[in-house]
């Protein structure tokens, strides 16, 4: 047993006031005078001991208030019997009353934040399953038989094979492939007043992403659509229009030299020398070549590759939100959950309220006597 508040325990000189009340409040016996003995000589009356009326009274106040002390002292029970039933949770998205069949006593849960019964309402929020299946690790005492009903594929990546720290029944439930829509790739969309030397140079950029003419020129007044890449390589700031849409998470390319702070390299050349810098713009960003557009000024526009490394800064590919369930099964190796150690408030609870009654009961008896 350890306590999680030692200084409780300073408490205990309470034990004074009961002891200082039972010294107060002694049988008092007082003095009858004989008149056969009131001619002889008195005697030095011996010295009179330190005695408590009343012990068993005494002892049980002393006893409540030592519980007292313990409770405000937090004790800790350690190595006590853990629980270790085996669990079953099941991710959301599939059928759990149907996996768990006519199994009713077994304790099936939910896959999800705060790991609620099967009984539960499915949850609605999707949450990374990867991480839920580490934090769940972490809360079953150890020795705890773990089985996971995943989806297969399984969604919920967050760029880790889940680790954990016990071996696990992994169950891929095969589901209909989902109709996914194909990746695009982002289109250059320029404002009004290119020259004609950029506009050549970005419909080479553009061709080499998907090899697609360049679209018509869009005004001031017309922002670029979603997944667009904004070109506006006039001087002055952005139209109103273009900015609201970069604060919307748009990313717009401005001309070399446009004016703000906090600029930061995103792309250099094999020199290492900057060839484009990016700021961030509410939820969307700005971006500036270094030079002009063209081979002169920019010489990494002659290297082959750039249309490929411009891409990946304009559209970092996401990560991976779905993987075959049968390659994401737990790999061994986690550290062991730690022995929740098991709070004695209750018990000391319920101990002081006994002796509370108690303690009432034998202060208002009436055998005590008017001494007591």
């Amino acid at each position: 047993m350890s306590l999680l508040y030692p200084l409780g325990l300073l408490a205990l000189a309470a034990w004074l006031v009961p002891l200082l009340i039972h010294l107060a409040r002694r049988h008092q016996y007082a003095p009858l005078d004989f008149a056969a003995l009131r001619w002889l000589r008195a005697r030095i009356r011996p010295r009179q001991k330190i005695r408590f009326d009343e012990w068993p009274l005494l002892l049980v106040r002393l006893l409540l208030l030592a519980a007292l002390a313990l409770l405000l002292a937090r004790p800790l029970l350690h190595d006590a019997a853990a629980d270790t039933h085996p669990v079953t949770v099941v991710a959301p998205g599939l059928d759990g009353t149907a996996l768990r069949g006519r199994d009713a006593t077994g304790d099936w849960r939910w896959l999800a934040p705060g790991f609620p019964a099967l009984a539960d309402a499915v949850p609605a929020s999707p949450s990374p399953l990867a991480s839920l299946l580490r934090e769940l690790d972490q809360t079953l005492p150890a020795g705890t038989p773990l089985t996971v009903y995943m989806p297969d594929p399984m969604p919920g990546l967050d760029g880790e094979r889940p680790r954990l720290s016990r071996a696990v029944t992994w169950r891929p439930v095969p589901l209909a492939p989902a109709i996914t829509r194909a990746a695009t790739l982002p289109e250059v969309q320029v404002g009004a007043g290119i020259a004609d030397a950029e506009q050549r140079v970005l419909a080479a950029i553009q061709r080499a992403w998907s090899n697609q003419p360049l679209s018509p020129a869009r005004a001031a007044a017309t922002a670029p659509d979603d997944g667009q890449l904004g070109v506006w390589l006039a001087a002055g700031p952005l139209p109103t229009a273009w900015q609201g849409w970069v604060q919307r998470g748009g990313s717009v390319l401005v001309a070399p030299g446009a004016a703000g702070s906090g600029w930061t390299p995103a792309l250099r050349d094999a020199q290492g020398a900057v060839v484009l810098e990016q700021r961030q713009e509410g939820s969307g960003r700005l971006l500036r070549f270094s030079a002009a557009l063209s081979p002169t000024e920019l010489p990494a526009l002659r290297d082959p590759g750039f249309p490929r490394q411009l891409l990946a800064v304009i559209a970092a590919p996401a990560a991976p939100t779905l993987a075959p369930a049968a390659t994401q099964a737990p790999l061994r190796g986690a550290a062991a959950p730690l022995p929740a150690p098991r709070e004695l408030a209750p018990w000391l609870l319920a101990l002081i309220v006994l002796l509370f009654a108690l303690e009432r009961v034998m202060a208002t008896s009436p055998r005590r006597g008017a001494g007591a």
